[in-house]
């Protein structure tokens, strides 16, 4: 029976993830935060001091490094590696930085490529990223790209760590977003772009709950002969 498979792309912080997890629940489809699997090969050269933008040495580490991705009874994804479960610990504003810097290294996507393609063959999948409908899936089913403003997207974050007790600075969450958003867009290889037949969608000034039901009418027109509907 032919998989469906779900891209959903944009820049960081636009909502995708939280986006994908709704989407996800709805349909019974797997979730595949590939930021996630990212942020943990960053996360790894933070912790033994690698610099991120050197490719020789974090393609050096790739081999060394066990990465794990599993559900919690809590019903989020979990990201281990080297058997230890990393998920907050890759959420720390600094992780950013470095999981932008390593995922613009051909051998880091190289490596992962193959994992999220397999995950995409044997299963019914939501997937965000930033090169999911260009790269790893091109043949994807339904593709949206979700974005929104810089500031939009600063506030969130910004909420999303206080209420972890993390400190912060709104200012400098924004200029980090937009130093990333350059970065990605302007990487050799496997650039932020939107997907040719990819739905542009801005989140701006929409609820979850809004763009939940416009990504779920999308689904619908594309693929609800195949799948047989949504429940």
């Amino acid at each position: 029976m032919k998989t469906i498979s779900i891209a959903i792309d944009g820049p960081s912080g636009a909502g995708k993830s939280t986006l994908a997890k709704s989407v996800s629940k709805t349909l019974g489809y797997l979730y595949v935060d590939t930021g996630a699997i990212y942020r943990t090969i960053g996360y790894a050269a933070f912790s033994k001091g690698v610099d991120p933008k050197d490719g020789e040495a974090a393609a050096a580490l790739l081999p060394e490094l066990e990465i794990g991705l599993h559900y919690g009874e809590d019903g989020l994804q979990h990201m281990t590696l080297n058997g230890a479960d990393v998920t907050d610990q890759i959420r720390l504003p600094e992780i950013s930085l470095y999981a932008s810097a390593v995922s613009a290294h051909p051998a880091v996507r190289a490596h992962l490529l193959e994992m999220q393609r397999k995950l995409a063959r044997e299963n019914n999948v939501v997937m965000d990223g930033r090169d999911i409908g260009t790269c790893v899936l091109p043949e994807a089913d339904v593709k949206v790209y979700l974005t929104a403003s810089s500031l939009v997207r600063a506030r969130r974050r910004y909420r999303e760590l206080t209420e972890k007790g993390i400190a912060c600075d709104l200012k400098e969450i924004e200029q980090d977003i937009l130093d990333r958003d350059h970065r990605d867009m302007h990487r050799e290889h496997s650039p932020l772009v939107q997907a040719e037949d990819a739905v542009y969608l801005d989140s701006s000034d929409m609820t979850l709950d809004q763009v939940v039901d416009a990504i779920g009418r999308l689904i619908d027109q594309k693929i609800d002969g195949q799948a047989g509907g949504r429940a």
